[in-house]
């Protein structure tokens, strides 16, 4: 399409989650203490680790960053909510509608993939525990956490700068609470075929690929499990593993909802709901998964608040 027929707007406005104002003075409270239990979990996880030298294995290396792409996708989105919902008009400038959608981009990548390699630390661990500290090394960590940052950094990067080269025309009205790349494509007056085939073709071979990594990763735990023979030593390793499959789980399963649901089941308003679970509630309950069902992290935080006390 001619560029001439583009908008110049230097702005976006967003519609946000809900039009009513009654509820938007309910929601206000809600998502703010959703927000700044967000900041309160994932930056004690975070500081937990770094400050108690028994949690300085590669499993929490993983974990204080999964919690790290929590808090970042949720401050990309979280603060802007707020804000919204207080405000007469919802604009957003160019620059930082670009800027939120790469960031919640780049940090979703982030959390998909490190839930696969942390699966394959749980299988190094469980599998051959005599060789854990040699296969899993601090070399190693750092070599899977850099592949892990930059392939989500040029996959951000390609579906943002694609989503923001098509010409908007007309409306600039974003029907959601955030720059997301469904309400972008519909506000477009470009064909956004080959965008929708880049989003489908890039993120589903991530998605589905870590999904796949974190399966064949817990078939060869199981195998290794079952050969363990006290009941006990099962259940200990079992035990190791499930709260890493319950974020798996809710993570995993949310995003295959999102992305790959038919297309005449789709709808916006079920997309925001969506959205808010995922980019919202599941950086709020996943620390409480890795603390209340991790006994290495409760005892760390024991430890922590008797150092304070004395």
């Amino acid at each position: 399409m001619d560029k001439d027929n583009c908008s110049s707007q230097p702005e976006f406005f967003l519609l946000g989650i809900t039009d009513k104002h009654d509820i938007k003075g309910l929601l206000f409270p809600v998502f703010l203490v959703v927000y700044l239990t967000i900041l309160l979990e994932n930056v004690g996880m975070i500081t937990l680790i770094k400050m108690d030298p028994q949690l300085h294995t590669p499993m929490y290396f993983f974990l204080s960053h999964l919690a790290f792409s929590d808090l970042c996708y949720s401050t990309a989105v979280g603060p802007r909510m707020l804000v919204d919902l207080l405000a007469e008009k919802y604009s957003i400038p160019f620059i930082d509608c670009f800027l939120q959608l790469l960031f919640v981009c780049i940090f979703v990548d982030v959390e998909c993939m490190l839930l696969a390699v942390m699966a394959f630390d749980r299988y190094k661990a469980i599998s051959n525990p005599l060789l854990y500290a040699v296969d899993m090394s601090s070399k190693v960590c750092y070599q899977f956490l850099t592949l892990v940052y930059l392939a989500s950094t040029i996959d951000g990067l390609i579906h943002t700068t694609l989503a923001f080269g098509l010409c908007f025309c007309g409306s600039t009205k974003i029907n959601h609470f955030f720059c997301d790349l469904p309400p972008l494509y519909l506000l477009s007056c470009s064909d956004t075929q080959a965008n929708e085939l880049v989003v489908f073709t890039l993120f589903g071979f991530i998605l589905l690929s870590t999904i796949s990594g974190v399966l064949v990763s817990y078939c060869y735990i199981i195998s290794s499990v079952l050969k363990i023979s006290s009941a006990g030593g099962r259940f200990k390793a079992f035990s190791t593993c499930a709260s890493h499959l319950t974020a798996v789980g809710i993570s995993q399963g949310t995003m295959l909802f999102m992305y790959f649901r038919p297309s005449s089941a789709y709808s916006l308003d079920q997309d925001k709901m969506t959205s808010v679970f995922y980019l919202l509630i599941i950086p709020m309950i996943n620390p409480l998964i890795y603390s209340l069902r991790n006994k290495d992290v409760i005892e760390a935080m024991v430890r922590l608040r008797n150092k304070r006390w004395i």
